[in-house]
């Protein structure tokens, strides 16, 4: 370092990374959709249930129907998945649906099935509180594991196989405001 070099002093310093950070209050673009997903975890882990954007890194959500034939894919399930059992399940008894909870993207690789529907973002789920474990209202078939999703592919094909009904198309569509 030359001698002609001056070095800016701690008021300076601590400016420009004031004015560089931009303005006050507004949190920083890539920092909101953080503080969004941890708060609304922090929301199911204190017993809250949290609206949960689906798609980005946690996960996306195939729907099926709920009947006799969706347990069968879970029990199907939890012998493809060995160690732990199936991934996370959500049932909501009201609607006569699950929601399998499957790894962030495959809504975009998804292909059309007849027996259940994908959904990434823009939608997002309401997750039911850790500790809601039977009715009334959405509660969780299979607990969630932080490491734990539903694998896509053998959930497809278990589907086809098994054919839960009633398939959620026709309602969905209609809650979403879309032609099936």
């Amino acid at each position: 370092m030359s001698a002609a070099a001056v070095l800016p002093s701690g008021a300076e310093m601590m400016q420009y990374l004031v004015d560089s950070a931009g303005p006050a209050r507004e949190p920083a673009a890539d920092m909101a959709e953080l503080a969004d997903v941890i708060r609304n975890l922090l929301a199911v882990e204190a017993g809250r249930d949290t609206v949960v954007h689906l798609g980005g890194n946690l996960f996306d959500v195939v729907i099926t129907g709920g009947g006799v034939q969706a347990r069968a894919v879970a029990a199907l399930m939890d012998a493809v998945q060995l160690e732990g059992g199936c991934g996370p399940v959500i049932e909501d008894s009201d609607r006569g649906w699950l929601y399998w909870l499957v790894p962030p993207g495959s809504a975009a690789r998804w292909e059309p099935h007849p027996y259940a529907v994908c959904l990434g973002a823009p939608h997002t789920i309401t997750l039911p509180s850790l500790n809601r474990r039977v009715p009334p209202g959405p509660y969780w078939m299979r607990p969630s594991a932080s490491d734990r999703l539903v694998p896509m592919g053998p959930l497809r094909e278990a589907l086809a196989q098994l054919r839960p009904e009633p398939t959620p198309h026709a309602a969905l569509a209609a809650q979403l405001g879309i032609s099936p």
